[in-house]
């Protein structure tokens, strides 16, 4: 019977310490949330600029909802794209210094959107060990080659990319990685593109707002401009509301509008959260002080758990490796119990043996906040969660 297969599997599932359960959060995004009548300190959300529920936000969506409606009826290419979806398309690439954007509902259409667009049975595609599950999903839907090089090997990727026949070439790689925290290596991904005349997608969904001058990614963050260069930015993490664009030449877009079946047949967001996102991106270019308070906040965090060895990152995300299922299971269990969570980061996220607790800041906590989690992290370490799971 199906069923039963289907209720072994899970069973199977649960006994490798890998089933994944929700909670259902009561009320707005922040570093305090409740779940089931309790508040928690919560280090588990990407919102990096604690920008999810600013009033100005707030109140462009409900000012846009009252104008343009709750839902777009169409997808873009029908009825769907709105002078608001427009207006913010032209600011998000004045904001990039790039020629054009494109809006996606979500960054993980965005990313199967633009790598399938832009590489075919025909082409080859680079991608990095490491890569968000949504660009890996795009590279097996493109059918290009798909060479993985070891994450952020450049020696490898260089005479991957001498040896290929593609006649396309894509390396595709994400800016800030989502569960290591570590930046790409941008600059000489860029240089073997030039050499190699291939294009460069960088998937920033944890850089965008975070790093680089105004918050402009990751590239900003090396000083790169090049048309090679494809930026995908996700609007739901650092600018706090939703969605996702792709940004780049011309051509680029233009391909992507064509040809991304995650584009075409897709009804279009809101008007109401393009017209939230405008504001947001106001906030991020004009407020420095959030990204220089998370900037703190991420050194003075790592400066208290320097005994514990954070794997290195200077960006909000701060991974704790423990190795087992179990041990990451117990160590969140044991700090939700202090009233704190932190999420249990397990296979096939991670590789196998690396997991995790990832510690994502946001420019909304502070100091008190980070000395709560340090006593925390380091009495679980001491008890030794792998007993509580």
């Amino acid at each position: 019977m199906i069923f039963q297969r289907l209720a072994d599997q899970l069973a199977d599932i649960g006994r490798s310490g890998l089933m994944r359960r929700r909670f259902a959060r009561d009320g707005a995004q922040g570093p305090r949330i409740v779940v089931e009548g309790r508040e928690y300190l919560a280090f588990c959300s990407n919102d990096y600029l604690g920008l999810a529920n600013h009033p100005r936000i707030v109140e462009a969506a409900v000012d846009a909802a009252l104008r343009h409606g709750v839902g777009q009826g169409a997808s873009h290419l029908l009825s769907g794209h709105s002078v608001v979806h427009e207006r913010l398309e032209s600011t998000l690439a004045q904001f990039l210094e790039a020629p054009r954007a494109l809006l996606f509902s979500s960054g993980y259409q965005a990313n199967i959107g633009a790598v399938t667009a832009l590489a075919g049975a025909a082409d080859a595609v680079f991608s990095d060990a490491l890569n968000h599950a949504s660009l890996i999903d795009g590279v097996r839907l493109s059918r290009a080659q798909v060479v993985r090089y070891p994450h952020a090997d450049v020696d490898f990727l260089s005479q991957a990319l001498a040896s290929s026949r593609g006649k396309t070439k894509l390396i595709v790689t994400d800016g800030v990685f989502s569960m290591d925290g570590d930046i790409a290596p941008l600059p000489g991904l860029l240089e073997l593109c030039e050499r190699h005349d291939a294009l460069l997608l960088v998937d920033d969904a944890h850089g965008f707002g975070v790093i680089g001058p105004e918050g402009r990614g990751s590239p900003a963050h090396f000083g790169l401009h090049s048309s090679r260069l494809v930026y995908v930015g996700t609007l739901g993490k650092a600018a706090g509301v939703s969605g996702a664009f792709v940004a780049g030449a011309p051509e680029v877009v233009e391909t992507v509008l064509q040809r991304a079946r995650t584009y075409v047949y897709t009804t279009a967001a809101p008007a109401m959260l393009a017209a939230a996102v405008e504001v947001s991106l106001e906030l991020i270019r004009k407020e420095e002080w959030r990204r220089e308070r998370l900037r703190k906040l991420i050194g003075s965090l790592k400066h208290s758990l320097r005994e514990i060895e954070l794997k290195s990152s200077d960006t909000p995300i701060q991974p704790l490796i423990l190795g087992s299922n179990a041990k990451a299971l117990g160590a969140s269990a044991m700090l939700r119990e202090r009233g704190i969570l932190v999420p249990a980061i397990r296979p096939p996220t991670v590789p196998e043996g690396t997991a995790r607790l990832r510690i994502s800041l946001s420019a909304a906590h502070g100091e008190p906040d980070i000395s709560r989690l340090v006593t925390a992290v380091r009495e679980t370490c001491r008890s030794g969660a792998e007993a509580h799971a």
